[in-house]
C-alpha cells in the first residue's frame, strides 16, 4: 500500500515545476527576458534550484525564471520539444545523456561565454573538460561526484553484521546480502538491488576489468562472455534471495523515489555520492556510504570523477545571454553556493567549495569526505559516450536485465541480447 507521505514526496518531485511554472517568482512587468529551467530530482533539489531562482531574480532585474521539475517521463518530454523546437532555456542533463543531445543539436556550445560571461577562473583543474564533447563545451559541470554505495546503518546493526566497506569484493558483497537478508526477515525487503539494470554498475564492474562499457571510437567495450559473467552474478544473487524481486526492480525509474532502498524494498543502494542528501531526506535510518564491491581488496576500484549534473543552454532558446548569467550564478555566487550546498555534487567552484564545507551538516560532508576519500582511487574520466547511450540504457539494458530477471530469458540469451541490441542503437 502507497503512503500518504510517499503520495505527497511524489506529487512534490513531479508537481513542483508544473506549479512553478504557473506562478513567476516576481512579476513579469517589463521583463527583459523570461527563462524556462528544466530539471528531475527529489523535492529537496527542487526547493533548492527554485530558491537559487529567486536570488537570481533579485540581483537581476527584469530577468524571470520559472521552473519545470519532472519525474520518470523527463527524457520523453525533452526529445518532444527536441523535435518540436521549443526547448527550455537551461536544461538538466548528466554525463551519459549529455554527449548524445548535444550531437542532436539539443544545446548550445558555451565557448563564447567562458572567461565572460560565465566566469571559469575559480573552477578546480579539469572541470571543463567534464562537459566537452567533440571539442565543444557543452555545458558546465554544477559539481563534482563518482560512483557510490548507500546502506541502511541501523539494518545492519541490528543484523550484527558488518556493512559493506572499499575492500568488500563481489563474491564478500553476495554472501553479505544473503546473510543480511535472512537476518532482516522481512517480506519484501531483501540486501540489495538488482544492479544487472544500472549501466552505471556495470560499467565500474568492467573498469575493474580493464574494460569500459564503451570504447573511445564510440563501440560497446566488452564482450559476451562479460556480459554473461555480469548476469550470472546478479541472477545467482537473486536466485539466492540476496536481492530484490523482478517487480520491484522493474519499477525503478532511475530516481530516488522509485529506487528499492527508498520504497523499503532494500537495505542499499548503488547510486551517484550526491544522491545521499536526497536519499536521506526521505528515509529515516541513518545512512553510510561506501564505494563499490571490487574484483580483490586490493584490486582496481573502477571508480572515476563525473560530473555530478550539468546545466546546458537549450539550442532554440530566445535568451541565451540570460541563461548563461544563470548558469554563471549558480555555480559562482557565494549566496547561491550556500543555498545548494553539495546536493548536485560537490562545488565545481573551488572558493565555494572552501565556503561550503564548514556549514554543511553530517551527511552533506559524508558526500565531501567520500569524493576525498578516493581520490587515490579513481581512473581518468573516459570519453564522451555515443550516440544512442541513452536508447541503450533504456531501451537495452534495462529491459534485457528484467526479462532474465523475469525468466523470459537465459543468462546466455540475456548476454546475447545485450550484444545484439546493443550494436543496433549505438551510433558512433
Amino acid at each position: 500500500m502507497i503512503s500518504r507521505r510517499h503520495l505527497m514526496q511524489q506529487a512534490m518531485a513531479l508537481g513542483a515545476g508544473a506549479l512553478a511554472s504557473q506562478i513567476p517568482f516576481m512579476s513579469a512587468q517589463a521583463a527583459d527576458a523570461a527563462l524556462r529551467l528544466y530539471w528531475w530530482g527529489s523535492p529537496d533539489r527542487s526547493k533548492r534550484t527554485l530558491d537559487v531562482a529567486k536570488l537570481f531574480e533579485q540581483s537581476h532585474p527584469g530577468v524571470t525564471a520559472t521552473g519545470e521539475a519532472v519525474g520518470g517521463d523527463y527524457w520523453t518530454k525533452l526529445a518532444t520539444m527536441l523535435v518540436g523546437r521549443n526547448l527550455p532555456d537551461v536544461i538538466q542533463f548528466e554525463p551519459t545523456t549529455l554527449p548524445d543531445y548535444y550531437r542532436r543539436g539539443a544545446m548550445l556550445p558555451l565557448d563564447s561565454y567562458l572567461g565572460s560571461a560565465i566566469k571559469t577562473d575559480k573552477f578546480g583543474p579539469g572541470v571543463l573538460d567534464l562537459a566537452r564533447v567533440d571539442g565543444k563545451v557543452a555545458g558546465i559541470a554544477l559539481g563534482i561526484n563518482s560512483f557510490s554505495m548507500f546502506y541502511d546503518t541501523e539494518a545492519f546493526s541490528k543484523a550484527g553484521l558488518a556493512p559493506p566497506s572499499a575492500k568488500t569484493t563481489w563474491k564478500e558483497f553476495a554472501d553479505l546480502s544473503v546473510e543480511l537478508t535472512k537476518a532482516m526477515g522481512k517480506d519484501r525487503v531483501w540486501a540489495s538491488p538488482n544492479a544487472s539494470r544500472y549501466n552505471y554498475v556495470f560499467d565500474v564492474w568492467l573498469h575493474q576489468r580493464g574494460k569500459s562499457l564503451f570504447t573511445e571510437d564510440g563501440q560497446l567495450g566488452f564482450t559476451v562472455d562479460d556480459a554473461k559473467e555480469w548476469y550470472d552474478y546478479w541472477e545467482t544473487l537473486r536466485q539466492r534471495g540476496g536481492c530484490v524481486a523482478p517487480d520491484v526492480q522493474s519499477l525503478d525509474q532511475s530516481l530516488i523515489d522509485s529506487n528499492p532502498l527508498a520504497r523499503g524494498n532494500s537495505a542499499m543502494s548503488f547510486a551517484y555520492s550526491n544522491q545521499l542528501i536526497g536519499y536521506q531526506s526521505v528515509l529515516k535510518p541513518k545512512l553510510g556510504i561506501t564505494s563499490y564491491p571490487v574484483t580483490k581488496a586490493d584490486g582496481p576500484s573502477g571508480l572515476y570523477y563525473r560530473p555530478a549534473l550539468i546545466w546546458c543552454i537549450g539550442k532554440t532558446s530566445k535568451n541565451p545571454d540570460a541563461a548563461a548569467a544563470f548558469i554563471d550564478f549558480f555555480v559562482n555566487d557565494p549566496e547561491a553556493g550556500k543555498i545548494l550546498g553539495v546536493e548536485r555534487g560537490v562545488p565545481v567552484n573551488l572558493d565555494i567549495r572552501g565556503a561550503v564545507v564548514p556549514l554543511v551538516d553530517e551527511v552533506p560532508r559524508m558526500t565531501i569526505e567520500y569524493v576525498n576519500a578516493i581520490a587515490n582511487r579513481v581512473v581518468p574520466y573516459p570519453a564522451p559516450v555515443p550516440k544512442g547511450a541513452t536508447e541503450f540504457d533504456q531501451m537495452v539494458m534495462r529491459p534485457v536485465a528484467d526479462q532474465l530477471a523475469f525468466g523470459q530469458l537465459s543468462v546466455v540469451q540475456a548476454a546475447e541480447r545485450l550484444i545484439s541490441e546493443g550494436k543496433r542503437v549505438i551510433r558512433s
